[in-house]
């Protein structure tokens, strides 16, 4: 796999540079060579992603290299890249390519380095990014991927492995209990490393409350965390815990107006459009509350 990504970059930076080259023999004033390569970053992705073997394999020179730095495997002209694009491309689960240049170089007249990021991104597995190099070399009017090499790169950690078991709650909802009529909308943040839970409480078709709730995993215990900001000032931290079939979040409430509590959130999921919310064991200021009964939340 992480050979594959290489091999993708460096095709994919010379994916382009005859149609360029031809380009610029009809401008007046023809594009530079980092003009070139740049445009061809772009265009070989395309090219790449269209699973286009041997216009991927005619941009590199015939004795063109590709060497992985940490394993020192390499892949060596025509014929063996041209295996490596036609064994990648006939897996049920081929990669799809993004790459982002970040410098390129002019060596000589005739050499240019180009060198970047590229992430590899297959649906059954999580993406994953490299740092690569690409030497360049002009022959013939054409630039031409002579050798590449790259590195493993990190990618920002995801925290959605810990969240996936909550993505049911993902989407719009809305409960109606009594006179009051909620609408919730929950959405993944960038990376899934959160989940955003908006709500807005109407009550005689007026607007009376509304808040934000972030779900996030905490690295440090080990758990579920929830922070609550709603419309009236208040603040309320939570922590999920699932028993079976539920999802029970123990809760502390701070009110704008210093009194302090506590309540126990129960989750129970029925349907994909469907579950059961209720708050038990509710206290502020040390005072026991009375139960709210359950109320059944339906997905719009």
């Amino acid at each position: 796999m992480r050979r594959f990504t290489f091999i993708a970059t460096i095709a994919l930076i010379g994916g382009a540079v005859g149609p360029l080259i031809h380009a610029q023999e009809q401008e007046t004033s023809p594009a530079s060579p980092r003009e070139q390569i740049a445009a061809a970053v772009q265009s070989y992705q395309e090219a790449f992603n269209g699973r286009d073997v041997e216009q991927l394999v005619s941009h590199w020179s015939p004795e063109g290299v590709y060497r992985n730095r940490q394993s020192g495997e390499e892949v060596v002209g025509h014929e063996a890249l041209n295996l490596e694009f036609t064994t990648l491309f006939a897996q049920p689960d081929a990669p799809e390519l993004k790459l982002v240049t970040e410098s390129i170089d002019l060596v000589s007249p005739n050499v240019a380095l180009e060198s970047g990021t590229a992430t590899v991104i297959r649906s059954s597995e999580q993406a994953f990014s490299t740092r690569y190099q690409v030497v360049f070399v002009q022959r013939e009017g054409r630039w031409l991927i002579d050798r590449v090499s790259e590195d493993e790169a990190p990618l920002p950690r995801s925290s959605y492995e810990h969240l996936k078991p909550l993505e049911w709650l993902i989407g719009d909802w809305v409960e109606h209990d009594r006179d009051a009529t909620i609408k919730i909308s929950n959405r993944w943040t960038r990376n899934r490393n959160f989940i955003s839970r908006t709500y807005h409480v109407r009550e005689a078709d007026e607007d009376v409350s509304s808040g934000l709730q972030i779900i996030g995993w905490d690295a440090a215990d080990q758990q579920i965390r929830s922070w609550l900001f709603d419309s009236e000032g208040g603040v309320i931290t939570g922590r999920w815990i699932k028993r079976d079939d539920l999802w029970v979040v123990h809760s502390l409430a701070r009110l704008s107006d210093g009194q302090e509590g506590s309540f126990t959130s129960v989750f129970r999921p029925i349907t994909a459009d469907k579950y059961g919310w209720k708050k038990i064991n509710r206290m502020i200021n040390g005072n026991l509350l009375p139960n709210l009964d359950e109320v059944i939340v339906l997905r719009k």
